[in-house]
């Protein structure tokens, strides 16, 4: 499935590609557990919050706010830290200082002057608008898990921005998140660029995406945008 030739309309994930959502967790978690001494190993907390939030979104739908209260406490008893589930708010509200990464805005730009372009992410409308404070680049769409009551990897997201758009003709997304994005992609067949910051490797089995890239400036180069 390569990429059209005529690309006209460009979506992206908005945690992991377009903001560094892992550092702003991190620092979330470490200044609360620092109010009592513990502390908190990050690869292990990053480990364990992709595991459980992933859990409970797979659940009834419920807010994301809900996800990442439910989330906080579910880790914290997992790492032996006596967080009072009434504290647990110190996550989701700390969404609103997660920053974007130094390119984004640069590169939105880029993309923005060329292509229409949508987000597509697992977010409340509440959270995204606090978000969209450190992404001022104007979107053409917009879809987020409240509206679709869903969390990729169910297709929702994917069939209503098809829906608004009538039809996938000249669509890419951009996204880092393999099991969340690359997968319900490639099951509609929606041309996918994973921006794997990372240098995640694939298992046996997993079907790569249509481009692989490691950073926003390189999807924008694929793209004839930079």
């Amino acid at each position: 499935m390569p990429l059209p030739k005529n690309v006209t309309f460009v979506s992206f994930d908005v945690y992991g590609t377009l903001i560094d959502w892992e550092t702003g967790i991190y620092d979330a978690f470490a200044k609360e557990a620092e109010r009592e001494g513990f502390t908190i190993d990050r690869d292990e907390l990053l480990r364990l919050f992709h595991e459980t939030s992933r859990e409970i979104e797979s659940g009834s739908y419920e807010l994301y706010a809900e996800v990442l209260r439910r989330t906080a406490v579910k880790i914290a008893k997992e790492l032996g830290w006596p967080l009072e589930p009434s504290r647990a708010g110190f996550l989701p509200d700390s969404v609103q200082r997660w920053k974007a990464f130094k390119e984004t805005n640069t590169q939105l730009n880029r993309f923005a002057k060329k292509f229409e372009t949508g987000l597509i992410s697992n977010i409340d409308d509440k959270l995204l608008g606090q978000t969209r404070r450190h992404i001022p680049t104007d979107f053409d769409l917009v879809v987020t898990a409240q509206q679709v009551r869903s969390y990729k990897p169910d297709p929702a997201h994917f069939n209503e921005c098809e829906r608004r758009r009538g039809g996938k003709k000249g669509w890419v997304h951009v996204c880092s998140g393999y099991y969340h994005d690359v997968e319900p992609c490639l099951k509609k067949k929606i041309p996918v660029i994973w921006v794997n910051r990372t240098k995640e490797k694939l298992d046996p089995g997993q079907k790569p995406p249509t481009e692989e890239v490691t950073s926003l400036l390189q999807a924008a180069k694929l793209l004839g945008a930079a």
